[in-house]
């Protein structure tokens, strides 16, 4: 287990990483406003995807739908880094952060080379493969999320824990306001007993997030239109999508993390 001081240094930095996400403010609201036009254009079967997309949101935050995990291949692949018994998630909470971070680095790379393949192989065919694309890298990013979740000790089965996965997903695809407000929502998670009820009104339903999500695709994915061009456009801004994602998740766990760590130091001692 980190020390104190080891615990307290690794929070400074992911501070420090907060703060510097306000420099991204101007390109994401730049970016954002050639949707609104392509949002125009975009052919109907599209825009019902993107309603598709809200029931599955709203079904994976209430029960987990199709998306949750299976957690034994996880605890094999944890096992064997760390050679000692893993069973269930709470055999994987007090594992030192380092172990949690390397195996969430390379779980992180396989679902970024996954989500390039998948932008690739719906690049080919422009704007009539994106409507397959979007559903496609939504159930990349859950998993992933959930993965780096149970490399944490925290459970995607728990309600609670699948807002946060939400939340998660929302502040990669939000620009700077909106990752302030995540940010602010977030703390008053880290607390005791503020839990799935504060956190679910935060949401103010789940199309906020779905919306957010679709608005990042925005002008990277006019690239993604243009007929087997699209191949090239679209594994790289489906891998880009997914390192942001990869980055933001493993972050705010950790962040988690310590300040739990922190927390059971300070009443022990």
């Amino acid at each position: 287990m980190e020390t104190r001081d080891e615990l307290l240094k690794q929070l400074s930095i992911i501070e420090k990483w907060e703060k510097d996400q306000s420099g991204l403010w101007f390109w994401e609201r730049i970016g954002r406003l050639p949707f609104k036009l392509l949002d125009k254009i975009t052919p109907h079967f599209i825009h019902n995807k993107i309603g598709l997309l809200l029931e599955e949101i709203g079904s994976y935050i209430q029960t987990g739908g199709k998306y949750l995990i299976n957690e034994k291949s996880l605890f094999k692949m944890i096992q064997k880094e760390t050679n000692n018994p893993i069973e269930t998630i709470a055999d994987i909470q007090d594992l030192p952060l380092k172990t949690m971070d390397k195996i969430s680095q390379e779980l992180s790379v396989r679902r970024k080379n996954f989500a390039a393949l998948q932008g690739a192989s719906t690049g080919i065919g422009g704007i009539f493969t994106l409507a397959l694309d979007i559903p496609a890298i939504l159930a990349i990013s859950l998993k992933m999320l959930q993965e780096i979740a149970i490399l944490h000790g925290y459970d995607p089965n728990d309600k609670n824990e699948r807002i946060f996965i939400i939340k998660c997903l929302q502040f990669s695809s939000s620009d700077i306001v909106g990752k302030r407000a995540i940010l602010n929502e977030l703390a008053n998670f880290y607390q005791r007993g503020k839990k799935s009820n504060e956190m679910m009104s935060q949401l103010q339903g789940w199309r906020e997030v779905i919306y957010t999500y679709r608005d990042n695709f925005g002008w990277k994915k006019l690239f993604q239109m243009v007929p087997v061009a699209g191949m090239i456009f679209g594994a790289f801004i489906n891998r880009s999508m997914i390192t942001d994602l990869s980055e933001a998740g493993m972050i705010l766990y950790r962040k988690r993390k310590i300040l739990e760590r922190l927390e059971k130091a300070q009443v022990h001692n």
